[in-house]
């Protein structure tokens, strides 16, 4: 953690490049429908990098020495262990694009940490809860009939995240710092505010039928709950017991209104909620079913490789090898996998990173719990603020690991930006650490530039690639987006594809066999390998 003195222009310039980046990550989309996940997922992660690296940059470039605690340590020892993973990988451009975002993530973390330690972390937590109230907005907006080429019909109302599971967990993991926003606003415009984010929070939770995210909210009522009840002396005044009284109102208020109020989704049960409430824990059929398969072969894949696992982003390079017969997880057609992750967070850990990068970062949550709780514990002055604050950072945790046991959250760049930023807003400063000063000023900002250059060099060109694919269906084009994103499996089949149909199997090779490294258990590269004149 960095440590300095007053805030100055360049703290607040960093302020403001996570205060945007916030909104940016939540809006940033592209209209090419022919990449379904990655026209959401690829612009995002640009800006996911774009702010990380500019924040740490301007960041360390002041800093003459850091405190590195035991979290600090840990979150290093976890980035340290998934590069020596990576480096191991089939896929080593999924490895580095999956490593890129941890990345980003923790130095999200030290900025965020950084900005509470100096009194700039009030503005952070306002603009992180008014981006996540514009994120459930984006979805509402598609649920009620507004129609873009920026909205995916799949997975509605997903609004700007494509997926309404997306949007659902953002929502879930917001909810402590939306109440915490909310009940300790200076003004009473900051409660009004708090009762209106609640209400679209509510119902875009409800319409979004995401077990996921309502199994998150049910579970992290009750530690938060006790918490609040157990320090109620140091919190609770007349002002704010009714502020949260008005924000649960408003909470009911957007769920009524969400179940009765006629919307354009077009659910295929007559009564959609109460089937996915009804499910919220259904693991002997269906996708709960499909999540145990996936979660046993899995542990197989983990057991083969224990300590570094098989590579971060890899888990569907490897997965086929360990499938079962009628695998729920993988498409029958073409030998892939059905998503680019697991089902699960916390299985892809374990599987990608291996036990040590799992247990790593168990424990760089568990100590931020830990810091939680010793806030609480602390006892001392009435200082309600400081209170909640603590509280709001449990709920995170807990709402993060919910999710995050049911669907993939850390391994994208909107959960990324938001959990990792809040546990560095939300966490109490430690004085406690080990003090280190040599070369700080002198070698991070290079360390920073360097890795911020190839996590933004690699986002910007697999965005001109998917807009260089997607306006144009001319050869050309195709073979300049593959140039830009050779990574990329589904240009380079497109390309082989594409070159075949004209019989020129010469060029088409190149293609089908990088497709096939990238993927090397998927069926359809050895169909298009085949016909050209290699080995089947």
């Amino acid at each position: 953690m960095p440590s300095t003195t007053a805030a100055s222009a360049r703290d607040r310039f960093t302020l403001g490049v996570l205060q945007l980046g916030a909104l940016a990550v939540v809006l940033a989309a592209s209209p090419y429908k022919q990449f379904d996940l990655d026209r959401y997922f690829v612009p995002k992660e640009l800006v996911l990098h774009v702010c990380a690296a500019v924040g740490a940059l301007v960041w360390v470039s002041k800093c003459r020495r850091v405190t590195i605690t035991v979290v600090d340590a840990l979150l290093a020892a976890f980035l340290l262990e998934s590069v020596i993973s990576a480096a191991s990988a089939i896929n080593l451009w999924a490895a580095e694009r999956a490593l890129a975002i941890s990345i980003s993530g923790a130095l999200l973390f030290w900025v965020a940490s950084a900005l509470r330690r100096i009194g700039l972390v009030r503005p952070l937590l306002v603009a992180l809860a008014f981006a996540v109230v514009v994120g459930a907005a984006t979805s509402l907006a598609q649920a009620y009939g507004v129609q873009t080429e920026f909205f995916s019909l799949n997975r509605a109302p997903g609004g700007t995240f494509g997926n309404r599971n997306f949007v659902a967990h953002l929502c879930a993991i917001g909810t402590p710092l939306v109440l915490l926003t909310a009940l300790t606003a200076r003004r009473g415009f900051g409660s009004i505010f708090g009762g209106i984010a609640m209400a679209v929070l509510a119902a875009a939770l409800v319409m979004s039928r995401s077990r996921a995210a309502w199994l998150a909210v049910l579970v992290l009522a009750v530690p938060t709950g006790l918490l609040a009840l157990l320090t109620r002396q140091r919190w609770a005044d007349g002002r704010t017991l009714r502020r949260l009284f008005v924000m649960g109102a408003t909470a009911a208020a957007g769920v009524a209104v969400a179940v009765l109020l006629p919307n354009r989704l077009e659910w295929k049960s007559e009564n959609p909620y109460l089937e996915s409430a009804t499910g919220l824990v259904n693991y002997k059929e269906g996708s709960g079913r499909g999540r145990l398969v996936q979660y046993e072969n899995s542990v197989r894949m983990t057991l083969a490789h224990p300590l570094f696992g098989v590579g971060p982003g890899n888990w569907p390079v490897a997965y086929p090898k360990y499938a079962s017969r009628n695998d729920p997880s993988m498409s029958q057609e073409d030998g892939l996998t059905s998503n680019p992750w697991p089902s699960s967070d916390w299985v892809a850990y374990l599987s990608e990173r291996g036990i040590i990068g799992f247990a790593l970062l168990l424990l760089v949550f568990l100590g931020l719990l830990g810091r939680a709780i010793g806030e609480l514990r602390a006892g001392g002055a009435r200082d309600p603020e400081r209170v909640l604050t603590a509280i709001a950072l449990v709920g995170t945790i807990i709402a993060t690991a919910v999710v995050g046991a049911f669907d993939a959250v850390l391994l994208i760049a909107v959960p990324t930006f938001f959990v990792w930023t809040l546990a560095g807003a939300l966490s109490p400063p430690q004085l406690r650490g080990l003090d280190y000063g040599t070369g700080i000023r002198e070698i991070g900002p290079i360390l920073v530039v360097v890795l911020g250059a190839i996590a933004i060099g690699r986002s910007a060109t697999e965005f001109a690639a998917i807009a260089t694919y997607g306006t144009s269906a001319r050869l050309g084009a195709i073979q300049e987006a593959a140039m830009l994103d050779p990574g990329n499996y589904r240009i380079r089949i497109k390309a082989a594809q594409a070159y075949l149909s004209r019989g020129d199997c010469r060029r088409a090779r190149p293609h089908s066999r990088a497709a096939r490294s990238h993927l090397p258990n998927a069926a359809e590269p050895r169909r298009r390998v085949a016909p050209s004149g290699g080995r089947r």
